[in-house]
């Protein structure tokens, strides 16, 4: 699926995201988090323990909404598929981290956080309805 020029245009924006994978009895498992474009993927990054890295490792299925508050807001609800992998050289915790936080900000957390064992999920949307 490709976005379309004002979808990209919208996800461009730091937003955040509400991402849903599917738990080990079958519910949603709703998480608030940020994250960046990267053509027509959107990736997040977690800790490798986390519990909704346990739940895609699973079920690879679920749901991304960005936007869509009351009163008319624009924002997309997208379908699709949830992908792991790793973050060579902490590259998309960086990008992201920079992308919602000042630099002096970004710079403490990242510091923090580069010890962390934290992997890299990927969504590959296949459907995109805007809400």
């Amino acid at each position: 699926m490709v976005f379309p020029e004002a979808v990209r245009s919208f996800m461009d924006k730091p937003s955040i995201a509400r991402i849903s994978v599917i738990d080990g009895q079958g519910y949603p498992h709703l998480i608030p988090i940020w994250f960046a474009r990267d053509g027509d993927e959107l990736v997040f990054f977690s800790s490798r323990t986390a519990r909704k890295i346990k739940h895609v490792q699973s079920n690879s299925k679920g749901a991304v909404t960005i936007g869509g508050d009351p009163y008319g807001s624009e924002g997309y609800t997208m379908k699709g598929d949830f992908f792991i992998q790793e973050d060579d050289q902490h590259r998309w915790l960086r990008e992201i981290t920079y992308r919602y936080e000042p630099r002096q900000l970004a710079d403490a957390h990242l510091a923090e956080w580069m010890h962390d064992d934290l992997v890299v999920m990927r969504f590959k949307p296949k459907q995109v309805i805007r809400v």
